[in-house]
């Protein structure tokens, strides 16, 4: 008996997805629900789980194509294990050597699954996009130096490790030679596009205020192991800036809303997006109804997403929905940014550093742990005075948490 393995649903509004990546191959015994495939849409990466046991008889769509929500990606054919043929690439468009891959590099047999070791398990730590990567530029996972977070393989890992060092009685290789040419992903492509049309589309403008987090950080301080201890998750200051920004939003509901034809939508409720960088791009998966939680579930949930994010587990409703964002610079060394909208929301707040500096107080000056913060915002809905309002709101609420809990 065959069972086809087909696209899942991919989500409200996302019809179409690119094959990124088989992971098993034709012959192979693959197991109820083990990935065979990875599918890349325009938010996430997703697995395709096989929908029997058996054995994978065939490959009809290749690495690289484009296919619809239920197109046949292959089959499996139920029983003992068999060889098979891999199919033609005609399966799919046509495809350059370049963009399958091939020319530059060749497969070694470490990626094919020939050799063990500490690459490997780093490289099984990595996300689906490092490992794509990986695949493609043909590299021993074994002569790169893992720098990301839990011992992963991270992009710029790979770029570095791509660069062979010069010899220093070498003459200088030509330009050619020096450049790896990577073809977009759909994520990539999809961000692109969004950024560019928020430009184009939004009246964008964005202004500054600054925070002292003296009191921010003594609470933190103050409360950081039996907070962990009872909850098991960090108190950082997420919690605290998303509790504040609750506050500012439904003093200035604005805001919190979006251009829908000529009609402008308030929303009631609170979903807050908050921005994850990846290697492969930024995603900004949602809080759920953030008003209504305390801030041990906001830490909680942040935590879940971010993790979610980083081992390529988001779903499409992990993404969609949210009303207002917040994007945390400052983990990376950002002093000061404009960060640009999620749209179709009219508002962003963009945290930066925390750095200490001299802040006069009254008529004496006292070194403080200062951080800048930005809202942009869409002129069309939201006026220079809610603006200015709302980041005041939200410097008061961060300088005094006690505010957000006894609503003042």
């Amino acid at each position: 008996m065959t069972t086809e393995i087909k696209v899942p649903s991919l989500g409200e509004s996302v019809a179409e997805a690119t094959v990124a990546k088989w992971l098993k191959q034709p012959g192979e015994a693959v197991e109820i629900d083990e990935p065979v495939a990875e599918l890349e849409t325009d938010k996430i990466t997703l697995e395709v789980n096989a929908p029997a046991t058996g054995t994978l008889a065939e490959i009809l769509v290749q690495e690289g194509a484009n296919v619809p929500v239920g197109a046949v990606l292959g089959r499996i054919e139920e029983g003992g294990a068999q060889s098979a043929p891999r199919p033609p690439a005609e399966a799919g468009p046509s495809l350059s050597p370049l963009a399958r891959g091939e020319g530059l590099f060749s497969p070694s047999p470490r990626l094919r699954g020939e050799g063990r070791g500490e690459g490997q398990q780093a490289l099984q730590r990595s996300g689906p996009a490092v490992r794509k990567l990986i695949e493609e530029s043909g590299l021993d996972t074994a002569r790169i130096t893992p720098t990301g977070p839990g011992g992963r393989i991270s992009k710029a890992d790979v770029i570095a490790s791509r660069v062979p060092a010069p010899h220093p009685l070498a003459p200088s290789a030509p330009v050619g030679e020096r450049e790896v040419r990577v073809r977009m992903t759909r994520l990539r492509r999809r961000i692109a596009e969004r950024l560019k049309a928020a430009q184009n589309t939004a009246a964008m403008l964005t202004t500054f205020n600054e925070i002292d987090m003296t009191e921010a950080i003594t609470l933190r301080e103050r409360w950081r192991e039996a907070f962990e201890k009872k909850h098991g998750v960090r108190l950082g200051f997420m919690s605290i800036f998303v509790k504040a920004a609750i506050v500012a939003l439904k003093e200035l509901p604005a805001v919190n809303a979006e251009i829908d034809g000529d009609d402008i939508v308030y929303q009631n409720h609170y979903d807050i997006g908050v921005a994850v960088g990846l290697e492969q791009g930024l995603v900004v998966p949602v809080v759920r109804d953030a008003d209504r939680m305390s801030f041990a579930e906001v830490e909680q949930a942040v935590a879940g997403l971010a993790r979610k994010a980083r081992d390529g587990k988001l779903a499409i409703e992990d993404l969609s929905g949210g009303t207002f964002t917040i994007t945390n610079g400052g983990v990376y060394g950002s002093l000061m940014s404009t960060p640009i909208l999620n749209p179709p929301q009219s508002g962003i707040l963009g945290m930066h550093k925390i750095e200490r500096r001299p802040v006069a107080l009254g008529d004496r000056v006292e070194i403080r742990p200062m951080m800048y913060v930005a809202l942009s915002y869409d002129h069309r809905i939201v006026d220079g005075r809610e603006a200015v309002g709302f980041l005041v709101r939200i410097k008061e609420c961060v300088e005094e948490p006690s505010r957000i809990l006894i609503d003042v």
